[in-house]
C-alpha cells in the first residue's frame, strides 16, 4: 500500500504540486448504454492534466455501466464505481476514465519503464478504429503515470512491441483516481469516411484484489476479445492525416576484438541509420529501418541442444516484432513455439558458413543493410501485409563468403467476411541469395512457398473450422540439394525408408496440410482437434521455420474451466490431450497423452499439474539415428508440479519441479525450477530464477561412423548429464523516461559418456536386443560447457518517441576444461575466470513527425 500523500506526488504529471481535489459536483446528464457511447466534438484543444474541468467535457456523455468480469463474469463492481467521457477534435481523440476507490491510499502504483507490466492498478483504453470487430489498440495507464500500449489482431492476439506516441496524465483525488489520455488520430487506422464508428472498451485493473472490471461487459466464456467491442459513435468529419515519421539515430561501439595467437585486443565502430513511418494513406502503412542496429536487445538464453532438431528462438528485435501479427501463419505450435512460412530471425542471422570457414573474428551476424513493410487494412475487410528485407555478403578470412547477400520477400493477405466471423488468407514468401563458390555448394540460391488457409466460425460464433494448404519449393546446385535432402528435417538417405532420394536433384519441392475444428466459447468446455501432414519434400527454412517435415498427426485438447468463484478458487481449468504422430511411409513415431489442471485459489495463489504418458504402443523415432533407421522407442511417464505465490507480495515465490520415471531403458530425468520476484521499492523490481536439471540418457546419439569397407555404424551411449543456471533481472526506474535493466545468466551443460554401442536392430521388441557393443571400450569423451550471456541498458526517453541507450554487454564461454565432471560451485568460478567480451554501447535516436 502506498500512502495518499506519496502517491500524489508520484502521479503528479505537471512540474509543479497538484493539490488533492474531489470530482466535479454536477454530473452531466447524459449516459451511454450498456454497449453504445457517443462522442462530443470539442470545440477547442483540450488541456491533458488529469481533470475534466475543460468545457468539453461538461457536457460530454458519461459511460457508467461498468461490470466485474473476473473473477465473477458480470458481478457488481462494488465499491470500483467506474465513469469515462470521450471528447474529439480535428487531431485528436481524448478519453478521461475516472476510476473511484473506497481507499485510495491503497492504490497500487509501480513506477516502471514504458511497457512493463506490474501488479498495479491499471485503465485500459481500446479502440477498433477500424470498427472491423478483429483489430485493435490498447493504451494502458496506471497511477503513476507508466504508459502501455499494444496493438491486437485476429481478434485478441496481442502485439507487445507496438508503439505509438500519446500522451495520458493521470491524477489523485480524495475518492478516486483519474487518467485523461490524448490519443492523435495520426496514430490510428481507419478508412476515409465523413461519420466514423470505432469499437470502443474501457477495462479497469484493481491491483490489490485482482478484480477486473468493463465497459461493455467482456464474457471470458466467448471467443475473441476485439468483436465484443462496444460502440463509439458520432466521430463526425475527422481524417488520418498522411503521417511521416522518422527516428534517425546513430551508434557508437567498443567491443572485443581477436588480434592472432590468442590475443584480443579493443576496437570501435560508428552507425548511423533510421527508422522511417509513413501513412500512405488512411489505412496503409509504410515502415522502413536503414541499416538497422540492434544492439540494445537482451541477448538469448543459454541452451546445449543435442536433439536432432533446431533450436527455437523468440524473435525480439522491435522492428521485426511491431506488426508481426498479420505476418504469421502458423503451421505447428506447441507450448507456444510455432513452425511457420515466416520466421523474422532467419533475416540477419548467425552466418551459416562460419563453422565452415572458422575464424574468431568472423561476425556473429549478417548485417541488414535495409527492411521496408506496406502493412493496414482495407475498407472491404482486405487486411495487407507486405515486406523485403536485404542482406549484405558477410566474409571471413580470405575473403571467403560465409553469407551470401541476400533478399527476403513475404506478402501476406487476409479478407474478412462475417464481420471478421469468417476468413481465407494468402501467404507468399521468397529468398534468394547471390551465390559465389565459397556457398553455392552448401546454400540454396532460391526458396519459395505459398499457402492459403481459411477460417468459418459457426453455431453463434462458438465453433470454428479452420484449414491450410501450402506448398514449397527450393533450388540451388546439386551439392547443397543433397545436403538438403540428408539434413534432419529431411533424412531421404534412412536406410529403411523410401522417400525418393536423389543426389543429382537440382531442386526439391513438397507441402502441408492441416484441417481443424474446434469449439472457441459458450459453456464450460473447449476443444480443439486437428490432423496435419506434412509430405518429405516441404522446406521453408530459407526464411520460415520447420524442425521437421515427412510427418503427419492426429491431435486432441479438450478442456473444462471452472470459472465461477466459490470458498477455494477463483479459477479452475483441466485440460486433456492426446496425440498420434506418423510418418509420411505410415510408421508410427508417436502415441501420447496428457492431463494438466491449473488453479488460481482465493488467496490468489496459482498452482498446477500435469502427468504425461509417451510413446505408448509400437512409436519409433525416425530422427534419433540420424539418417540412420528408425529406433523403437520405450514407454516412459513423466509428469510436473508448479507452485506461484500471491503476485501482491513483495516478496513472491515460485517454483516448478519436474520430472521422468525410470523407464526399461534405464533412462529418466528430473528438473527443479525455484524463482522468486522480489519487490524491494515502488521503483525497483528483481527477479531471480535458478534451474537445476539432471538426466539420464541410456541410448544418446553419439555420431555416425564409417568403417573401411564403407559401412556405417550408428553409435549411441549412456549419457548422464547435469544441467545447472541462473537467471537474474533487475529492474530500476528513476522516472517515467529514465531507467535500468539488467538480465544475467550463467550456464553450466556437462554430461559424460559410457557404455558405446551401435544399432543392431532397431525394430527389435526387446530392448537389449537393439543394440550391439562398439569400439575397443575406451572411456568415452564427455563435456563441460559454460556460457555467461550478460545485458545492461540504461534507457532515457528524453522526449516523446526519442531515446537515449547506453548498454554493456558480456558474454564469457568455456569448453573443455573438466569434460564430464560436474561440481556446481567449481564450473561457476571457472565460468567468470574465463576471458570476458565486453561490448559497450550508445545509441542516440530522435524522433520527429512531419
Amino acid at each position: 500500500m502506498i500512502p495518499a500523500f506519496i502517491l500524489a506526488a508520484q502521479v503528479a504529471v505537471a512540474s509543479a504540486a497538484v493539490p488533492v481535489a474531489s470530482g466535479p459536483a454536477d454530473a452531466p446528464a447524459r449516459r451511454a448504454s450498456p454497449t453504445v457511447a457517443e462522442a462530443s466534438r470539442a470545440e477547442r484543444a483540450v488541456v491533458v492534466d488529469g481533470r475534466d474541468d475543460d468545457a468539453a467535457w461538461r457536457d460530454a456523455q458519461i459511460i457508467d455501466s461498468f461490470r466485474q468480469f473476473d473473477p465473477v463474469e458480470n458481478g457488481d463492481p462494488r465499491g470500483f464505481r467506474t465513469e469515462a467521457k470521450v471528447v474529439y477534435d480535428d487531431r485528436y481523440l481524448y478519453v478521461f476514465v475516472r476510476a473511484f476507490d473506497p481507499r485510495p491510499d491503497s492504490l497500487l502504483a509501480l513506477l516502471s519503464r514504458r511497457d512493463v507490466r506490474t501488479q498495479s492498478d491499471w485503465l485500459h483504453l481500446m479502440i477498433d478504429s477500424y470498427h472491423d470487430r478483429r483489430t485493435g489498440y490498447r493504451f494502458t495507464v496506471n497511477p503513476a503515470g507508466v504508459q502501455r500500449d499494444v496493438y491486437m489482431s485476429n481478434d485478441g492476439n496481442e502485439d507487445l512491441s507496438w508503439d505509438a506516441v500519446w500522451s495520458v496524465a493521470t491524477r489523485l483525488e480524495k475518492d478516486a483516481w483519474t487518467a485523461e489520455y490524448r490519443i492523435p488520430f495520426s496514430q490510428l487506422r481507419f478508412a476515409q469516411s465523413d461519420a466514423h464508428t470505432f469499437g470502443l472498451a474501457i477495462w479497469r485493473d484493481v491491483g490489490r484484489t485482482n478484480e477486473r472490471l468493463s465497459w461493455p461487459l467482456y464474457r471470458r466464456n466467448q471467443p475473441g476479445m476485439v468483436s465484443q467491442f462496444g460502440e463509439l459513435r458520432g466521430l463526425d468529419k475527422i481524417a488520418s492525416p498522411r503521417r511521416l515519421e522518422a527516428t534517425p539515430y546513430t551508434v557508437a561501439k567498443d567491443l572485443s576484438h581477436p588480434e592472432g595467437a590468442g590475443r584480443f585486443g579493443r576496437q570501435q565502430a560508428a552507425s548511423i541509420g533510421a527508422d522511417v513511418k509513413y501513412g500512405l494513406t488512411s489505412n496503409l502503412t509504410l515502415d522502413a529501418t536503414i541499416n538497422p542496429d540492434f544492439g540494445q536487445v537482451e541477448a538469448d538464453p543459454s541452451v546445449l541442444n543435442l536433439t536432432a532438431f533446431e533450436q527455437f528462438y523468440q524473435e525480439r528485435r522491435p522492428f521485426f516484432l511491431e506488426g508481426q501479427g498479420i505476418f504469421r501463419y502458423d503451421l505447428n505450435c506447441n507450448d507456444g513455439t510455432c513452425s511457420g512460412l515466416f520466421y523474422s530471425r532467419r533475416i540477419g542471422r548467425s552466418p551459416q558458413l562460419g563453422g565452415q570457414y572458422y575464424d574468431a573474428s568472423n561476425p556473429l551476424n549478417t548485417t541488414i543493410l535495409g527492411a521496408a513493410k506496406v502493412t493496414g487494412r482495407l475498407a472491404n475487410g482486405l487486411s495487407i501485409g507486405v515486406m523485403d528485407a536485404m542482406t549484405q555478403r558477410e566474409v571471413g578470412t580470405g575473403g571467403r563468403t560465409i553469407e551470401p547477400a541476400a533478399n527476403y520477400g513475404v506478402m501476406r493477405l487476409q479478407q474478412d467476411l462475417r464481420k471478421g466471423n469468417s476468413g481465407f488468407g494468402l501467404m507468399l514468401t521468397s529468398t534468394d541469395r547471390q551465390l559465389d563458390r565459397w556457398s553455392e555448394d552448401y546454400l540454396r540460391g532460391s526458396a519459395r512457398s505459398l499457402g492459403v488457409d481459411f477460417r468459418h466460425r459457426f453455431s453463434k460464433n462458438r465453433y470454428q473450422v479452420s484449414g491450410y494448404l501450402a506448398g514449397s519449393r527450393v533450388s540451388g546446385s546439386a551439392t547443397a540439394i543433397d545436403a538438403l535432402q540428408r539434413n534432419g528435417v529431411h533424412n531421404y538417405q534412412r536406410t529403411d525408408a523410401n522417400l525418393g532420394y536423389d543426389p543429382s536433384a537440382t531442386s526439391m519441392g513438397g507441402a502441408t496440410m492441416q484441417l481443424a475444428l474446434e469449439k472457441q466459447g459458450g459453456g464450460k468446455t473447449r476443444f480443439f482437434s486437428a490432423y496435419q501432414r506434412t509430405t518429405p519434400g516441404f522446406e521453408v527454412n530459407d526464411v520460415g521455420f520447420l524442425a521437421r517435415a515427412d510427418q503427419q498427426s492426429v491431435s486432441h485438447w479438450f478442456q473444462v474451466s471452472f470459472q465461477k468463484p466459490t470458498n477455494w478458487y477463483r479459477r479452475v481449468s483441466v485440460n486433456f490431450n492426446q496425440w498420434t504422430l506418423w510418418n509420411t511411409g505410415g510408421q508410427m513415431n508417436e502415441l501420447g497423452g496428457n492431463i494438466n489442471a491449473h488453479a488460481e485459489f482465493t488467496n490468489q495463489w496459482w498452482g498446477h499439474i500435469g502427468a504425461n504418458l509417451n510413446s505408448v504402443g509400437n512409436s519409433f523415432d525416425d530422427r534419433v539415428a540420424r539418417g540412420g533407421p528408425a529406433v523403437r522407442q520405450v514407454f516412459n511417464r513423466s509428469g510436473w508440479v508448479g507452485l506461484e505465490g500471491d503476485r501482491r507480495w513483495k516478496v513472491q515465490p515460485m517454483f516448478f519441479m519436474r520430472g521422468q520415471m525410470k523407464d526399461a531403458s534405464g533412462s529418466w530425468n528430473s528438473g527443479f525450477d525455484p524463482e522468486v520476484a522480489i519487490r524491494v521499492a515502488s521503483r525497483m523490481q528483481a527477479r531471480v530464477g535458478l534451474s537445476l536439471q539432471r538426466s539420464v540418457n541410456d541410448a544418446q546419439w553419439y555420431g555416425n561412423q564409417a568403417d573401411a569397407a564403407g559401412a556405417t555404424h550408428y553409435t549411441f551411449a549412456r549419457l548422464d548429464q547435469h544441467v545447472a543456471a541462473v537467471t537474474t533481472r533487475l529492474d530500476i526506474t528513476a522516472t517515467r523516461t529514465l531507467s535500468l535493466q539488467l538480465y544475467a545468466s550463467p550456464f553450466v551443460a556437462t554430461g559424460s559418456y559410457s557404455n558405446l554401442r551401435e544399432l543392431k536392430d532397431g525394430a527389435s521388441s526387446s530392448y537389449a536386443g537393439r543394440y550391439a557393443p562398439y569400439g575397443d571400450g575406451a572411456p568415452l569423451t564427455g563435456f563441460n560447457f559454460k556460457e555467461f550471456r550478460s545485458n545492461t541498458v540504461v534507457r532515457w526517453e528524453y522526449r516523446p518517441g526519442s531515446t537515449l541507450f547506453f548498454v554493456w554487454s558480456q558474454g564469457r564461454q568455456q569448453d573443455g576444461l573438466n569434460p564430464g565432471s560436474f561440481q556446481a560451485g567449481r564450473d561457476m568460478r571457472d565460468l567468470f575466470r574465463a576471458r570476458p567480451d565486453n561490448t559497450l554501447l550508445i545509441k542516440a535516436a530522435y524522433w520527429f513527425a512531419l
